[in-house]
């Protein structure tokens, strides 16, 4: 009887502790959560952390690109100038690759091809689109000086003819001071799937 308490009992701690594994793998930053620093390399192999960007700066934006996405080739005039104009505002920008099959040289082309002047960075294992929980490019997320999560999803509301300026808006209301209403923090995101790094037996990811 008590063998059998014991093997219960290592039972539940294990699957406890399979469950807790699951949950820090998966750990990802909600809306008006603190985002947590993390550090990549970019196109020329240097590192950059969140804190180091982030740095007498008002606001950062995480923009997910890809090389090969019809819809983010509509969007790099408007990310142009949306980089342009709101660099002046201390904004920094930063392109993030996800895609697992990108390789650095096609994204250092895509870059000069398209005069991306802003950091770009390589997410090789997805570490970033994960904890974003990001799924498609172009998707933005927007941090506050408080290293806030305030808004996440699309740029506007259509890739050809916008009528109306989601990320604008959201990044006007940051920058004065002001609250995003609840109903303007998420958007849907148009565009290309995220091909991501198949991590497990069960990750079925193509």
């Amino acid at each position: 009887m008590i063998r059998r308490l014991f093997t219960i009992l290592g039972l539940v701690i294990f699957i406890t502790c399979l469950t807790f594994a699951s949950e820090k793998e998966t750990e990802s930053v909600k809306i008006d959560e603190q985002v947590k620093d993390w550090s990549l390399k970019d196109t020329e192999d240097k590192l950059h952390s969140l804190k180091k960007l982030g740095e007498e700066k008002k606001a950062i934006l995480l923009i997910f690109l890809a090389t090969q996405c019809p819809v983010v080739d509509d969007y790099i005039v408007r990310i142009n100038a949306l980089n342009k104009e709101y660099k002046e505002r201390d904004v920094q920008i930063v392109g993030v690759h996800s895609n697992k099959h990108e390789k650095i040289e096609e994204i250092k082309k895509y870059k000069e091809k398209h005069e991306l002047a802003f950091t770009i960075l390589k997410d090789t294992d997805n570490v970033l689109a994960d904890y974003f929980n990001a799924r498609r490019t172009p998707e933005v997320f927007l941090i506050d000086s408080k290293k806030i999560l305030r808004y996440r999803g699309a740029i506007d509301d259509s890739r050809q003819d916008p009528k109306t300026q989601y990320l604008r808006s959201n990044l006007d209301l940051v920058l004065e001071g002001r609250t995003i209403p609840d109903k303007q923090k998420k958007t849907r995101a148009i565009g290309c799937l995220i091909k991501r790094v198949r991590k497990t037996d069960i990750d079925r990811t193509p």
